[in-house]
């Protein structure tokens, strides 16, 4: 099957879960005999756009396109002015747009044509459609408007400003997933929402379907081990608001609590480095280290390690857990950051509601390594079930052969 593939962003270097989870997805579809082109912004000059095809190059035939982004102010007037989602004002780029034209014209000259185009994300979309007469798919990483419904709830200006544009970002979520031949969600929860979405503006009979995250079941471990009895790592990018905002509510509420009961641990925040980004208040202790994102996420997952992934805001699937399964370091969640994994608590992570639960579990995976051993070996036989590259190809196949 010949498959373009549009996206918002270039998955390399698969520096977030979003990157990852689609370098993955050409991986399992590549490896399936599949033959696909991937078009993708690049926004690091030429030399990133030459460095990312040709990483990308095994898995794919990358039309990646150099691009400067817009100030976001100028982005959220636009939006503004056009009524349309800031984020997909964000993503709608008129070279990207080109270049799909260009490359689905270049194939149709040939005789044969792609058999369909994938958009990968709603903000994608409206570059796809520039892939006249083809089939297109819309995979939903998440269900973006969910996401800050629940942010607005923190009242305020901003909150208003995030209802606003929740909601003009759930009638267009809607709207795109009637505009497709299928959407692809990751989780159950996320398929069931957007059924709701797209019948509430008139696309009842939208065909919605899951289709797992693809990982593979074991990957190694960090080669150097991290500081702390037991080290624990969160993720605190500042970037992305449900992730900045769980970050700073564990360093402010939980952690204090965590090193009066595990005096030894330490807690390792990648992707805040610059004191200045630091969470309000957060606490200067030698029981905290704080580090930049990793350019190899391997190095964030040593052997002895835990993971804390503390959301209380989320869709999708955390795809750093999948990680921390696959590298055989266990997790402590909040039941929001679990969400869609189908994940049961003691068997494959340690769920948390509040800053006494997360204390309890970090405080348990530091003393019990038999229960360690479990909630990997369990984490990893998830993976090998139901995020199996093949597995995932073949699910892939079989939704686009019917179109």
């Amino acid at each position: 099957m010949k498959i373009l593939w549009v996206a918002t962003k270039a998955p390399w270097p698969p520096v977030d879960g979003g990157r990852r989870l689609l370098l993955d997805t050409l991986r399992a579809l590549s490896a399936a005999g599949h033959e696909l082109t991937l078009v993708a912004p690049v926004t690091g000059g030429e030399s990133q756009r030459l460095q990312a095809e040709t990483a990308l190059t095994p898995f794919c035939r990358p039309q990646l396109v150099a691009v400067r982004r817009l100030p976001r102010l100028i982005d959220v007037l636009r939006a503004q002015l056009m009524q349309v989602p800031v984020t997909v004002m964000r993503h709608t780029i008129a070279a990207v747009q080109r270049r799909v034209a260009a490359v689905a014209g270049a194939e149709r000259s040939t005789g044969t044509g792609f058999d369909v185009v994938m958009a990968e994300q709603m903000q994608a979309l409206s570059a796809a459609e520039k892939a006249l007469g083809v089939p297109v798919v819309l995979r939903a990483q998440n269900v973006e408007s969910d996401l800050w419904v629940q942010a607005a709830g923190q009242g305020g200006w901003q909150g208003k400003l995030l209802a606003r544009e929740a909601r003009q970002l759930a009638a267009w979520e809607g709207r795109a997933v009637g505009r497709c031949a299928a959407t692809l969600a990751l989780t159950r929860q996320d398929a069931e929402r957007l059924a709701e979405l797209a019948a509430a503006v008139g696309f009842s009979d939208a065909r919605i379907e899951q289709v797992p995250a693809p990982f593979d079941s074991e990957l190694p471990a960090a080669d150097a081990p991290l500081i702390g009895e037991p080290p624990v790592v969160l993720f605190g990018s500042g970037g992305w608001l449900p992730n900045s905002g769980g970050a700073e509510w564990f360093v402010n509420e939980v952690w204090p609590r965590v090193q009066m009961v595990v005096p030894g641990a330490v807690l390792h925040v990648l992707g805040i480095a610059d004191s200045s980004r630091r969470p309000v208040d957060a606490p200067s202790s030698e029981g905290m280290v704080w580090l930049p994102a990793p350019k190899d996420s391997r190095d964030a997952f040593a052997a002895g390690s835990v993971l804390v992934v503390p959301l209380g805001i989320a869709s999708g699937v955390r795809i750093k857990i999948l990680e921390a399964w696959a590298r055989g370091v266990p997790v402590v969640a909040t039941p929001a950051a679990a969400r869609g994994l189908d994940a049961e608590d003691e068997e494959h992570l340690l769920l948390g509601s509040d800053a006494a639960e997360l204390t309890r579990a970090i405080a348990r995976l530091g003393r019990d390594p038999a229960l360690v051993a479990r909630l990997v070996a369990n984490g990893r036989q998830r993976l090998r079930d139901r995020h199996a590259l093949p597995r995932v190809a073949a699910e892939f196949e079989r939704i686009l052969a019917t179109l």
